[in-house]
C-alpha cells in the first residue's frame, strides 16, 4: 500500500528500488582501498625517488679516523674490521680520498702509547702531539677538508677518564682549564671545529670564551651535547688505547641511557654557552633523542654512529647474516629520518662510494 492507501504495483516497487540503487552507487567511494593504493607510488624506481621524504648524500657524512705514530702505517683495529689506525702520512692520503668522495669533514682521534699517558693527560696540551701533527699535515695537503678535533682527556690520561681526577672523583672545574688548553692547541694547529666530548659542566662556555679571547672567533664548536654512558663505545676505546687504562666507569658525567628530558637541558645549556652545532651519541639506540633535539631547537644536529654500532653491522655482514651494503645505507638514512643533519660514521667512505654508484 502507498501512503495514500492505494495499492502499489510490483513494477512500481522494482522501479523505486532501482532508483535508490542508482543513487547510492553514484556517490563517491569511501576513502581507502581500492581507491587508495599505497603501492602505486612504489611500483617504479623513478617514482620511489620522486616521493622519497629523506635523501642521504655524501654531504651528510663525517669520517672519523685514528692516528698512530710512525710512517706508512696502517694498523688494523681488531674489534672494528675494516678500520685501521693511520700514521700521519696515511691520514693525509685518507683526507685526499675523502675529498674525492665529496665527504666534507673528518674527525681526528689519537692512539696514545701507554708510556705517554699520565694522570694530567699532558700530551693533550702538546702542540706536537699526533692530532696536531695530523691536522697540520692534512691542512697543508688537503686544505678544503673540514677537520674536527675531539676535546677530552681520555686518550691521554693514565686513568682513562675525560677529565682530571681528585682522588677517585672527576674534578669538573679543574678539568675545564685543561680542556680549554687542549682546545686552543688544536685550534692553533688548524682545526676547523672543536668538539668537546668530555661532558664536563660549563666546558662549552669556557672554550668559547677562550677562543674569542685568543682571536679564534670563527672557530666552530660542535658539542657532544647529549652523550650517554653507553656500552657501545668498547671498540673505540680499543682504537685509542683507552680500554686497558679506564678505571671505573663514566656514569658520573655521561648521561643515563634512560633519560631524554635531561638531554634537552644539556643541549639547551650548550646552545646558550655558544656551541654552533650539537651532537647525540650513540646513534641507533637514541634516534628518539635526535628527533626531540631537532624538534625542540632547530639547531644543526649531528649523530655519532659509534664503534659498537659499526662492529655489530660489520660482524653480521662478514658472517653473511646481513647484506652489508644495504644495512649501511639503511642505518644512515634512519639518522636522517630522525632529524640528523649529519652523521659521524666509520662507514663514511664505503657509504659515499655506494651513494655515488647509485647515481
Amino acid at each position: 500500500m502507498s501512503s495514500t492507501g492505494r495499492p502499489v504495483s510490483l513494477g512500481a516497487e522494482r522501479a523505486k528500488r532501482d532508483e535508490n540503487t542508482t543513487t547510492q552507487t553514484s556517490e563517491p567511494a569511501a576513502p581507502g582501498f581500492p581507491s587508495v593504493r599505497m603501492r602505486r607510488n612504489r611500483r617504479a624506481d623513478w617514482s620511489r625517488r620522486l616521493v622519497a621524504e629523506n635523501a642521504l648524500t655524501a654531504n651528510d657524512l663525517i669520517w672519523p679516523i685514528f692516528i698512530v705514530d710512525g710512517d706508512n702505517v696502517r694498523a688494523p683495529v681488531e674489534s672494528m674490521p675494516g678500520v685501521d689506525r693511520l700514521s700521519v702520512d696515511q691520514a693525509v692520503a685518507a683526507a685526499t680520498e675523502a675529498v674525492e668522495l665529496n665527504i666534507p669533514a673528518m674527525a681526528v682521534f689519537p692512539y696514545t702509547e701507554p708510556a705517554l699517558r699520565d694522570d694530567a693527560g699532558s700530551q693533550a696540551f702538546n702542540p706536537d702531539n699526533l692530532v696536531c701533527q695530523a691536522v697540520r699535515a692534512i691542512k697543508e695537503s688537503v686544505p678544503d677538508i673540514g677537520l674536527i678535533c675531539d676535546v677530552a682527556l681520555d686518550p691521554y690520561t693514565s686513568h682513562g677518564h675525560d677529565g682530571l681526577m681528585s682522588g677517585d672523583k672527576i674534578d669538573n672545574d679543574r678539568s675545564l682549564d685543561a680542556l680549554v688548553q687542549q682546545a686552543l692547541v688544536q685550534t692553533e694547529a688548524g682545526a676547523d671545529i672543536i668538539a668537546p666530548s668530555d661532558m664536563m659542566d660549563g666546558r662549552v662556555g669556557a672554550i668559547r670564551a677562550a677562543l674569542e679571547q685568543a682571536g679564534h672567533k670563527d672557530t666552530q664548536i660542535m658539542s657532544y651535547a647529549a652523550k650517554y654512558a653507553s656500552a657501545f663505545y668498547g671498540p673505540f676505546r680499543d682504537a685509542t688505547g683507552s680500554s686497558s687504562t679506564l678505571k671505573g666507569d663514566k656514569r658520573t658525567y655521561q648521561m643515563d641511557p634512560s633519560n631524554t628530558d635531561e638531554a634537552l637541558r644539556e643541549v639547551e645549556l650548550d646552545i646558550a654557552e655558544g656551541t654552533d652545532m650539537v651532537m647525540v651519541k650513540p646513534g641507533l639506540p637514541y634516534l628518539d633523542v635526535v628527533r626531540r633535539v631537532k624538534d625542540a631547537f632547530a639547531m644543526p644536529t649531528f649523530v655519532y654512529q659509534v664503534s659498537g654500532e659499526y662492529a655489530m653491522l660489520m660482524a653480521a655482514a662478514q658472517n653473511g647474516w646481513l647484506d652489508g651494503d644495504r644495512v649501511i645505507l639503511e642505518s644512515l638514512v634512519g639518522f636522517k629520518r630522525a632529524g640528523a643533519d649529519g652523521i659521524l660514521s666509520y662507514f663514511a667512505p664505503q657509504a659515499a662510494r655506494l651513494i655515488a654508484q647509485a647515481h
